[in-house]
């Protein structure tokens, strides 16, 4: 939530924008968005809403729902809004996410408590992704 820091990270090269659309890329069905470094704008809650409006219309347009994304703010370095509620943010109500069973939460750990875990394809084969192939003289065939 850094001024300054937000920006770079969703510009057109920014590494939020990237991470953003690598995860749906590679399959990634839920998101959760946590707003970091929130103590370092005294819990501004315009700079919240800012965050927010940015970051949904980037990942509206990757794929994700954002109606599906708990945006959570939070003081890493604090712990707020980590595991409890912290109280220097009065304004925040919570997070409400819209998927099967509607969730609502204040906490990160609530927002990841509340992801549905994946369906597992127990009847098939197990597959594993190979990064590479190493061939080693004289060992094997």
């Amino acid at each position: 939530a850094g001024t300054g820091e937000f920006e770079a990270g969703i510009s057109k090269d920014g590494q939020t924008r990237e991470h953003a659309l690598l995860a749906y890329t590679l399959g990634v069905k839920q998101l959760i968005v946590a707003i970091n470094k929130m103590d370092t704008t005294k819990w501004s809650e315009e700079r919240y809403q800012e965050i927010i409006k940015e970051t949904s219309n980037f990942i509206k347009k990757v794929g994700y729902n954002p109606k599906h994304v708990p945006f959570v703010p939070i003081s890493g370095f604090n712990g707020d809004n980590m595991i409890d509620a912290s109280p220097n943010c009065p304004w925040y109500k919570g997070w409400e996410k819209e998927t099967k069973a509607k969730a609502t939460g204040k906490t990160l750990l609530e927002a990841i408590h509340a992801i549905d875990p994946p369906s597992r394809p127990t009847d098939k084969p197990l597959r594993l992704p190979l990064q590479d192939v190493y061939k080693i003289g004289g060992i094997g065939t």
